[in-house]
């Protein structure tokens, strides 16, 4: 069982067009700043974020109940003149919470009426949640015969590869930057992932590494998550056959 807050600026549309024209670098500064204070405010309570558009943001919050999204809720209202709603969802898979939570906002199941939070909530602590960190092995490799440009339009096809073939396996998929992603996983999509990778090398000739962390909270995850994935850098470095998939759990 996992917990998601799906947090989105309201009227964001109408909003921009009261800026002007001349606005971009203003919504981009807006953006940039509101995704900092969202990913502080949550990760203190030892949550992640993860940035699905610029104006929409998806939160591993395990252990959270409603007075914890209305105390995050009132600080942003503070700092931003933009509105957020949030929507809690939980399931047994990323996907199925992410649908809870889309269908608590869609049916206007209102948990907080005064500060917009839609939902369902299950703030247990004992909630579990797996979290996969995968990056390109060697990448720099290609910097002596790609563009910078290039590169990154290699990473967005294999972003969109990822996303897509997680997706079917009920898990959510983010590019973290660089050349690193990660995916809030079911069971399906941790037994899948060599398979994923298998796939990736004979078509697009692209090598992956992919640390696993599986933890109650998202912070302590992701943290095992990369830890998982340096372990498989230290064995690679030492000259010891390394792993492509790594995994460890507390």
């Amino acid at each position: 069982m996992i917990q998601l807050s799906i947090l989105k600026i309201t009227e964001y549309g109408p909003w921009t067009l009261t800026l002007g024209s001349d606005r971009e670098h203003e919504l981009q500064m807006l953006q940039a700043s509101l995704y900092k204070e969202v990913q502080k405010l949550f990760s203190e309570k030892n949550c992640l974020v993860f940035l699905n558009r610029a104006d929409e943001f998806f939160v591993v919050s395990n252990g959270l109940g409603l007075e914890e999204h209305i105390e995050i809720q009132k600080s942003l209202e503070k700092l931003f003149d933009v509105r957020l709603t949030i929507s809690i969802g939980y399931g047994e898979s990323p996907f199925e919470a992410n649908l809870k939570a889309y269908e608590g906002k869609k049916n206007q199941n209102l948990l907080n009426e005064e500060h917009s939070i839609f939902g369902f909530v299950n703030g247990k602590s004992d909630l579990k949640v797996s979290i996969m960190h995968l990056d390109v092995d060697d990448l720099s490799s290609r910097r002596a015969t790609d563009s910078p440009y290039e590169i990154s339009s290699i990473i967005f096809e294999l972003y969109s590869k990822m996303s897509k073939y997680f997706l079917k396996k009920n898990s959510l998929t983010f590019f973290m930057g660089g050349d690193n992603f990660m995916v809030i996983a079911s069971d399906d999509g941790k037994n899948s992932v060599q398979e994923f990778i298998d796939k990736i090398k004979q078509e697009d000739k692209i090598l992956l590494n992919c640390g696993i962390g599986n933890a109650n909270s998202a912070r302590e995850a992701v943290k095992l998550a990369t830890k998982s994935l340096d372990t498989i850098r230290e064995i690679r470095d030492s000259g010891k056959e390394k792993p492509e998939v790594y995994e460890l759990s507390c």
